[in-house]
């Protein structure tokens, strides 16, 4: 990990750099398309140069005219933001992989991405719909061979549409898949995955650092459970004394408390939110460190509760929920 206060980033193995606080752009499908144009605006206003989104997401016009209008004001340069997108699970197929990033592109209005990584391990029925379901609406999926996808994705960067690649939602063995390839041209960059004190991921993130691979949280903050993917009943970690008490120690709040200590683990980590005030101050978590005794203390909270659970995927040869890590 570099000196958090000198750059906020770290270096890739494939020699570009990430900065170690993203923004994240994902809201529920009720959440209006234009909040995401403005929260995206704001970020980049108070710091932010990682954006983090998907195709998934369905807003990536919004996101990229809000990059567009920055870079017309003067606040940064093209060069300066590091833009994340996402190959859905439609898209899996080889064939389907570059126009899929193609199309993110042309919505974006930019001439490549910083990071194009597989969003989910298994595949879905190749099609223009982003959940295709049979009659019964259970989710339709297919095997796709992810070797074959990551050939696609590794001509993409050869192809200068995008810098870096990388994995989403993999553990080790579907990581192992990739890296044990035959004729393998460039390893995974990063493997983003829900990652928080109640989930901390410390195998997955033990086995991905000896590998150089580097971690991105997502969902780091508890999770916006959206109930299309997540449990309503499912704890709130931002609600948690002992990061309430932490917080409360450092003068800061629980949410700046759950970023910092993933940046203290060497984990890049998304902070997602569209109010003016909170993304504000999830920027500012590079002007106080945890102690030894806190970071303790936040790992002791594990319990390897999943948010994102992925459940109608359980069958698949790909799932990836079934191992430990």
């Amino acid at each position: 990990m570099t000196d958090l206060k000198q750059s906020y980033s770290v270096r890739l193995n494939d020699g570009h750099f990430m900065p170690v606080l993203g923004f994240g752009t994902y809201a529920p499908d009720h959440t209006p398309k234009s909040q995401a144009a403005e929260a995206t605006k704001v970020a980049i206003d108070v710091g932010f140069r990682h954006i983090d989104s998907a195709y998934l997401y369905q807003n990536e016009e919004e996101v990229g005219q809000a990059i567009s209008e920055k870079i017309a004001d003067g606040t940064v340069k093209r060069e300066d933001i590091f833009y994340t997108t996402k190959l859905w699970a439609t898209f899996l197929r080889p064939e389907l992989v570059r126009p899929a990033l193609e199309s993110s592109l042309k919505k974006l209005g930019l001439d490549y991405v910083d990071l194009f990584i597989i969003h989910v391990p298994f595949a879905m029925k190749a099609g223009e719909e982003l959940l295709p379901k049979n009659a019964s609406g259970e989710i339709i999926l297919e095997t796709v061979d992810l070797c074959d996808t990551w050939e696609a994705l590794e001509k993409c960067k050869d192809a200068g549409l995008t810098k870096s690649i990388g994995v989403s939602n993999f553990n080790h063995k579907l990581l192992e898949l990739i890296l044990n390839k035959p004729g393998l041209k460039y390893k995974p960059t990063c493997n983003q995955v829900e990652c928080h004190p109640y989930l901390n991921q410390s195998k997955l993130l033990e086995f991905c650092k000896s590998k150089d691979i580097v971690v991105v949280a997502y969902s780091a903050l508890g999770s916006q459970r959206d109930p299309q993917w997540v449990d309503p009943d499912s704890p709130y970690l931002l609600e948690e004394p002992v990061l309430k008490s932490i917080a409360k120690k450092h003068s800061c709040s629980p949410g700046q408390v759950a970023l910092r200590y993933q940046l203290q683990r060497g984990v890049v980590v998304l902070a997602k939110s569209f109010s003016q005030k909170r993304i504000k101050e999830n920027f500012q978590i590079f002007d106080f460190e945890l102690t030894p005794e806190d970071m303790k203390a936040i790992d002791g909270l594990n319990r390897n509760l999943r948010y994102d659970k992925l459940q109608f995927a359980a069958n698949h040869p790909y799932f990836p929920f079934s191992e430990e890590y």
